[in-house]
């Protein structure tokens, strides 16, 4: 899935000239890396705001269209408004296709109402992770990784090591030698649940 958003130079800088910006509608923002120097940019807030609120937007490549030219860039930083939920300033990173990049990528978890721990085990999921870091170049980043519980059992936990990664990807944490885990299904005890052995405690 392609998203493209498109924005143009923004000329005038400084806390006045974002919050007029702000106030016409639009979002100030900068997108930097690779050989280019820094721009700073600004982006229709409605339109914006519209890939926004969408999963896939904060874990793939983006294509930005620039006054009319078009650039690989991933999302790497934003702020909301603390009240009104608005999008305050965004930063985007210019991404190589020859050089691996770290990125965020969610866990979707499923099979959860099959799993053995749940269906006859009486057990409760503990999603101890949502998502993770991964390294991969960026024709290969996937929009999210499932995570299958279809044969969890209770008192048992699925960690990094266990989860089947496309070819090209590696879970940073795995390659520091962090085999955390992920997921994890309580086992009843007298009424009261025993969370896995095998978890790690937060």
């Amino acid at each position: 899935m392609s998203i493209e958003i498109k924005a143009v130079k923004r000329d005038v800088r400084g806390t006045g000239a974002s919050r007029r910006l702000r106030r016409a509608g639009n979002v100030p923002g900068v997108v930097y890396g690779g050989e280019q120097a820094a721009v700073s940019i600004e982006l229709n807030h409605k339109d914006l705001f519209m890939q926004f609120r969408h999963e896939a937007f904060h874990a793939s490549i983006l294509s930005l269209v620039l006054d009319g030219k078009a650039e690989s860039v991933l999302l790497r930083d934003y702020q909301l408004h603390p009240v009104r939920n608005t999008i305050q300033h965004i930063d985007f990173q210019r991404v190589s296709a020859t050089e691996k990049i770290h990125v965020k990528v969610p866990f979707h978890f499923i099979n959860e109402d099959v799993a053995p721990g749940v269906k006859t085990g009486g057990g409760n999921i503990s999603h101890i992770q949502t998502e993770a870091d991964v390294s991969c170049l960026a024709k290969d980043l996937p929009e999210f990784i499932e995570v299958d519980l279809g044969t969890l059992e209770a008192g048992h936990a699925i960690h990094l090591s266990e989860i089947k990664l496309p070819k090209g990807i590696e879970f940073v944490q795995l390659v520091h030698g962090d085999d955390a885990a992920v997921v994890s299904i309580a086992k009843p005890r007298g009424g009261s649940e025993e969370v896995a052995e095998e978890t790690p405690a937060a």
